[in-house]
């Protein structure tokens, strides 16, 4: 294992299905498809959702029964033990503690660094706190500040910022508009190609 390296990883859309995709199926509001991949503002997009549920009546139980019925990606638990069996791997994350929980047990308690909702009594989400501003990018220049060498990959457009700080950077299974957009960054769709491309680096 190298100890100088740490593999930084989204979680939506590269390691579990997209859960406010999900949820939206679930319950029949096609409002909220809408991800980071349509809205590059995270905090226009959690308002725009925080308002929809409200409107709808939807709280955090209703959230969670989805995600209870969600499993990892075709592949992922497997491509994250052999990731972790040869670096240090982070799923840095913009999703919230009480939607991620249930989702790390089915993938081995991978370490994540995500944020937190705020929930009234009754269930409703009023809010949520963010672990630290753009904390992706954050997270990762923190990790480099302490001597580690990071390598990050991801989907959307928050990924953007720790790809581009990181010594390599990867998109996975992005929009074709983004990889329009950013052409020099290699672009898989396959957790083979993504863990191959790790090992020439670390290795």
């Amino acid at each position: 294992m190298s100890e100088m390296f740490i593999t930084c990883l989204d979680l939506e859309g590269v390691l579990v299905p997209e859960i406010w995709i999900a949820f939206s199926e679930a319950v029949g509001v096609p409002e909220l498809k809408k991800t980071t991949r349509d809205e590059p503002d995270y905090d226009k997009l959690m308002n725009y959702r925080i308002a929809i549920l409200k409107e709808h009546g939807l709280g955090l139980k209703e959230i969670q029964q989805t995600i209870a019925g969600i499993e990892p990606l075709e592949g992922a638990k497997a491509f994250l033990d052999e990731l972790r069996s040869f670096c240090q791997t982070i799923i840095i994350s913009d999703t919230f503690t009480q939607f991620a929980s249930p989702l790390m047990v089915k993938l081995g308690l991978p370490t994540i660094f995500c944020n937190t909702l705020e929930v009234s009594d009754n269930g409703e989400i009023t809010g949520y706190r963010m672990r630290c501003e753009k904390s992706k990018l954050t997270t990762v220049k923190a990790l480099q500040s302490m001597g580690f060498e990071t390598i990050a990959s991801g989907d959307s457009f928050n990924d953007l910022g720790m790809i581009q700080a990181s010594r390599a950077g990867f998109l996975f299974r992005t929009t074709d508009q983004i990889k329009a957009d950013y052409p020099q960054y290699p672009a898989f769709e396959e957790y083979s190609q993504l863990l191959d491309a790790i090992k020439q680096i670390v290795k």
